[in-house]
């Protein structure tokens, strides 16, 4: 029997390489839905190909201009806010969350209600609502596939059964486009230089993370939840090549990693095959090929943005939460070129201070202050521009 998928972002990078994946594994995946935001000529063109049997757009224009170029009449067709939660109701067995943002929150924390196994590309799900979302996990025994490539890897060489044995875990990270760049080299950087990475093709928003060093932070929050370690069990390393993806240092001395090409495919084909493994098309890594693999400490003076999300975890409650939102509004107001990129960490920074950090009990707690974060962050902006 083929096991039945929904992708959540489908125009994505993660998106598309997902329909790769499935295209070339008819005989074992069964596509049912997609959802998007706006990007509905793009969606025209996957309904072409790969024929779901039921779409979701979440913008209200691009639904209503849909409708007028459907190219498959017989395709159900959702629209409205709670179009994300009301795919759910066609049964499948796995969703690629791919959605950028706390936007796709909702569909995963409803997916798992499900018990629908989730293949995770959406970090904010479990920086924003780590605690609540293990407890539905817990009870509904819904698996948690991480997709992101360093938690992904982290999955497949974390001994679950032996971790009181282990040391720490290492979390690598490129480094981005500015790496060994000051914070004289970073005052005039240009959004159009913040998307450009050097090893991965990714969308603008994540592009700029990296950039700033955030998504690795985000990631050291996202990675507490899933291997349930402590801060400081858990480490950071620049690695510029993004040959070796993660490690896991056990007490012996030993250090397990998982490498590969940098190919967002191979995490996804691991996760939708899980337990198994599948071919995932990517060009495969030659060892005689590779002339150095260095690894540096990170600069935190320079990308301040990675101690700000260690230190929210360790504050606790909201501070996440409100870390997410902050960001997410200021890597918005550099993409419009209405803050420099040095001020992404400071407008994250001042709405932390600002905010108050509070304890959070369920999803509308969590949404309510994504909501207020967001406020106070604009007016943040509103104060440096």
């Amino acid at each position: 029997m083929r096991k039945k998928i929904t992708i959540f972002g489908s125009t994505g990078s993660v998106g598309d390489s997902t329909l790769d994946i499935l295209n070339l594994h008819k005989d074992k995946f069964e596509l049912i839905g997609l959802t998007i935001n706006k990007n509905y000529k793009k969606l025209i063109n996957q309904i072409k190909i790969f024929k779901p049997k039921v779409v979701s757009i979440r913008d209200e224009i691009a639904y209503q201009e849909f409708k007028k170029e459907n190219p498959d009449p017989s395709i159900e067709v959702l629209s409205g806010k709670d179009c994300l939660v009301d795919i759910l109701d066609y049964e499948v067995d796995f969703i690629m969350a791919s959605i950028v943002g706390s936007a796709g929150l909702l569909p995963v924390i409803k997916a798992a209600e499900k018990g629908i196994d989730i293949g995770l590309a959406n970090k904010e799900s479990l920086v924003c609502s780590g605690n609540i979302l293990k407890k539905i996990l817990n009870k509904t025994k819904s698996n948690l596939l991480p997709i992101d490539s360093e938690h992904n890897a982290i999955f497949q060489v974390f001994e679950k059964s032996n971790q009181d044995q282990i040391e720490k875990i290492i979390l690598t990270a490129s480094g981005g486009p500015f790496f060994k760049k000051t914070c004289k080299d970073l005052a005039h950087i240009t959004p159009e230089q913040a998307i450009e990475h050097p090893n991965w093709k990714m969308g603008k928003k994540i592009s700029v993370d990296s950039a700033t060093l955030m998504n690795k932070g985000l990631e050291f929050i996202e990675a507490h939840y899933l291997f349930d370690m402590p801060t400081d069990k858990i480490d950071v390393i620049i690695h510029p090549q993004s040959i070796i993806h993660s490690c896991v240092e056990y007490r012996d001395g030993s250090i397990l990693s998982q490498m590969g090409t940098p190919d967002m495919k191979t995490p996804i084909a691991y996760a939708l095959s899980y337990p198994k493994r599948t071919n995932a098309s990517v060009q495969k890594l030659d060892l005689t090929k590779l002339s150095k693999l260095t690894f540096f400490k990170p600069d935190h003076r320079s990308f301040p943005s990675l101690n700000l999300a260690i230190s929210s975890l360790e504050q606790g409650g909201s501070a996440p939460t409100v870390l997410n939102a902050a960001n997410e509004i200021a890597v918005e107001a550099f993409l419009n070129k209405r803050i420099p990129f040095l001020s992404i960490s400071k407008v994250v920074d001042l709405t932390l201070n600002k905010s108050n950090i509070c304890e959070m009990n369920n999803i509308e707690d969590v949404l309510n202050i994504d909501k207020e974060s967001r406020k106070i962050s604009e007016s943040m902006i509103e104060k440096l521009v």
